[in-house]
């Protein structure tokens, strides 16, 4: 039995050398530990009658920045043995509680997002195995739950009634002796041609990347009970291609189901570009075809063109937020664009819901938010979601981002609704709500000339536009009305993030909330030459707590 890096380290230490070891009968939910990021990471296993349950690094404290914690119900009234190659006297301070420690304050802390979704512990990135089943919007994401650094991939998981409101579930996808969880989908086999269900009771099934110490492989997981609890395929990897590919790389599946072909069709990152691959039963795999110039989390799917069902073209996406528009036939994707782009900035990894019903139809995208929360015990976030459209411009068909509708209902109260200002006017306007620690922002700008404008807060630039080079905040954008004197922009404001969308989602930018310490202007609309504010819209926002 080959085990990854990780485990093998935990083998070795339980047979040689290991500094910790106890054994707890588990009488309470979740194990906490203290951790601190001073602390070098040793390995940590659980075993169960000497059986090896789970394996994991950890940087134990006994003088913790934060704690962290595992749910631990699957062992209630059962003996553990606990191994740690670390400090002992931090393994000592461990502690069983019916509720994580901390758990008064979550989602309160004082940089804890209000409008973005984040874990109540450690790290997040990719959005994994976003599928929408029997009422819930299920988030899977990438998860280290025992540091606020990256390492340990778990899948993470959430669900929501209504992507804003989410609630944080148990880990759904544990490290295994293939390797880390890595990114991945999630779909249901309605047909239940896996086998693992019926087709009265399909199967939740997750296709994910493996990480082990030589080669990424594919595997698969399902689950009968709304993604709840998982039972892996015994007959994992089902896909391995390293042999072909000369390449450890190839990874992060996009799977869906094609319904001319009646097959499943498989998006998969390796070496240079994407590759398809095709299934009957997500378990025997055949390539396809292969497309070069993407890296990581592709995607591919099909929008109409400007909401005519009769006019439709595939997008291949890929982690970066480039993308081309083509045609696919179930083996194929040819580009009919080059790379394009809508996105930028500190998103990263989009991903788009499989199963939205057809009453529906939106193609509703989450990506991960590469933000920091200073002096939080969390790291990461993930993004407004989105929905995707394509739309007829000048320069071409392209692809469109913007917040989804249902974020209207955190909208609390409608605080500024003015029009025709000068920027002294609508700075005086918004400066009342300079400290307020969420916002929306809904204004169009009005400019004379090709020289920079924009939107400052605390001196940090939201937006920074310079139409002589076709720039804003530093990345190239070209407005669909080339002859177009206005910018408009609709900006959310969180606690620790800013995430801009221009132009009814013509290009859409996240960054980091970093405001100038030495900076007391509050908001201020600048230009080099004159400007206007043509429409001025400011709405407090509520949590999604």
């Amino acid at each position: 039995m080959k085990w990854n890096g990780l485990i093998i380290g935990a083998l070795i230490c339980t047979n040689l050398c290991f500094a910790g070891e106890m054994k707890l009968k588990i009488t309470k939910s979740y194990l906490n530990f203290p951790v601190s990021q001073m602390v070098e990471r040793k390995t940590m296993s659980f075993y169960l009658h000497d059986k090896l349950e789970r394996s994991f690094v950890i940087r134990l404290s006994a003088e913790p920045e934060y704690w962290v914690f595992a749910d631990v119900s699957e062992f209630k009234n059962k003996e553990i043995r606990i191994v740690y190659d670390g400090d002992s006297a931090a393994l000592a301070k461990i502690q069983l509680t019916d509720e994580p420690i901390g758990s008064e304050t979550m989602y309160k802390e004082s940089n804890r997002p209000q409008l973005h979704f984040t874990t109540k512990r450690g790290w997040t990135n990719d959005p994994n195995g976003l599928i929408y089943y029997d009422g819930e919007y299920h988030l899977f994401y990438q998860h280290n739950p025992y540091e606020k650094e990256w390492e340990n991939m778990h899948w993470g998981h959430a669900v929501s009634e209504d992507l804003i409101h989410w609630t944080e579930l148990p880990t759904a996808l544990y490290p295994d002796e293939q390797g880390r969880a890595f990114s991945g989908t999630a779909v249901i086999d309605y047909g239940n041609t896996s086998g693992f269900g019926s087709k009265k009771n399909p199967p939740m099934v997750a296709i994910y990347t493996a990480d082990g110490i030589d080669r990424q492989v594919q595997c698969i997981a399902f689950s009968m009970d709304k993604g709840r609890t998982w039972t892996k395929y015994p007959g994992n990897p089902v896909l391995d291609t390293k042999e072909n590919w000369n390449s450890r790389d190839t990874r992060d599946p996009k799977v869906f189901w094609y319904e001319p072909s009646e097959r499943w069709i498989m998006v998969l990152n390796e070496k240079d570009g994407h590759s398809i691959y095709s299934s009957e039963n997500l378990k025997t795999w055949n390539f396809e075809s292969h497309i070069v110039g993407f890296w990581e989390c592709p995607e591919l799917f099909e929008l109409s063109v400007d909401g005519n069902d009769d006019d439709k073209l595939w997008v291949m996406y890929g982690a970066s937020g480039t993308y081309m528009l083509g045609n696919f036939d179930g083996k194929e994707f040819r580009p009919v664009t080059g790379k394009l782009a809508c996105s930028f900035g500190a998103i990263y990894a989009g991903q788009t819901y499989n199963n939205i019903p057809a009453t529906d139809g939106r193609r509703i995208q989450i990506g991960w938010d590469r933000i920091e929360h200073q002096g939080m015990p969390f790291k990461g976030q993930m993004s407004i979601p989105m929905e995707l459209t394509l739309r007829t411009t000048p320069s071409g068909v392209r692809l469109f981002c913007n917040p989804i509708k249902e974020l209207d209902d955190l909208q609390n109260e409608l605080v500024v609704a003015a029009k025709d200002l000068s920027a002294e006017e609508a700075n005086r306007l918004l400066n009342e709500y300079k400290d307020f620690e969420t916002l929306r922002i809904k204004t169009t700008i009005r400019f004379t000339h090709s020289t920079p404008i924009g939107l400052d807060l605390y001196g940090q630039h939201i937006i920074d536009y310079d139409l002589n080079f076709n720039r804003i905040n530093g990345f190239f954008y070209s407005q669909t009305d080339f002859e177009s004197k206005e910018i408009s922009t609709d900006i959310l404001i969180d606690k620790t993030s800013i995430q801009v969308f221009f132009d009814d989602g013509g290009m859409s930018f996240c960054l980091q909330r970093e405001p100038n310490k030495n900076n007391h202007q509050g908001f201020l609309f600048w230009g080099h030459l004159e400007i206007g504010v043509k429409e001025l819209e400011v709405y407090t926002m509520k949590s999604i707590w």
